[in-house]
């Protein structure tokens, strides 16, 4: 069986008899991957650990005919404790690794890797409302895979905004003159907290309102299911 050494995220794993587990990676080079761990849940593991949700890891893996084996796991980004330990974190964190894994469905795509681990990262360092990491990355990840949103310029006939009508489906602001029955009106601030969070301007973001942060929140979550053609199970999880 070949032998082959991938960069990867842990998104999720499951049990497998008694002592092995499956774990779902977003991987570097080869997308989404499933791979088994053989022993890991045994005390005596040396990597189990390494291979929890939400951690980054250099992995050596054997190729198998179903599902390939990990034999080796070292870790690059340790975040799996701080995000667990936190449950804002774990919830928002829950989020963004099951909307990885949809993606990941399309195949490797280096901004869709480097975009989850700098998720994860400002994450576990506590910093930034988790709910601001978690709708930031949605709103970016999309953008990513090809469905960039447009918050500021209306995105049918492209009239100077700003507008505060914001349709999932059309793809961001309407005007006046292009707004349709059924969008909902959003205060101006909630429309530039929502072009903030595309373009990683934290600094606009961390000095938004509950109420800018909640119109905000909705929209990231429809625009994201829209495109997945699936909900999230994550973004159902209540908040504390």
């Amino acid at each position: 069986m070949p032998l082959y050494r991938e960069e990867g995220v842990v998104l999720r794993t499951h049990k497998l008899g008694e002592a092995d587990r499956i774990v779902t990676l977003l991987t570097r080079g080869r997308g989404l991957l499933r791979a088994v761990a053989k022993g890991v849940r045994r005390t005596t593991s040396k990597f189990g650990a390494r291979l929890e949700p939400f951690m980054v890891v250099d992995l050596q893996c054997y190729e198998g005919r179903s599902l390939d084996s990990v034999t080796q796991a070292e870790t690059l980004g340790a975040y799996g404790a701080a995000i667990s330990a936190d449950y804002d974190r774990y919830r928002a964190g829950s989020a963004i690794v099951e909307t990885a894994e949809r993606l990941g469905e399309g195949g490797p795509s280096l901004p869709l890797y480097a975009l989850l681990i700098g998720a994860l990262r400002t994450l576990a360092a506590g910093k930034i409302d988790p709910e601001l990491v978690r709708d930031g990355y949605l709103l970016r990840a999309m953008s990513a895979a090809g469905w960039t949103p447009g918050f500021v310029d209306c995105v049918r006939c492209g009239a100077p905004g700003p507008h505060t009508v914001v349709s999932v489906q059309a793809g961001g602001v309407l005007c006046e003159a292009c707004r349709v029955a059924g969008p909902p009106r959003l205060d101006p601030e909630s429309v530039a907290l929502l072009n903030a969070l595309l373009e990683g301007d934290w600094e606009t973001a961390v000095a938004s309102n509950a109420r800018q942060r909640e119109q905000a929140a909705g929209i990231a979550a429809a625009y994201a299911q829209w495109h997945l053609e699936r909900g999230l199970r994550s973004l159902g999880v209540a908040r504390r």
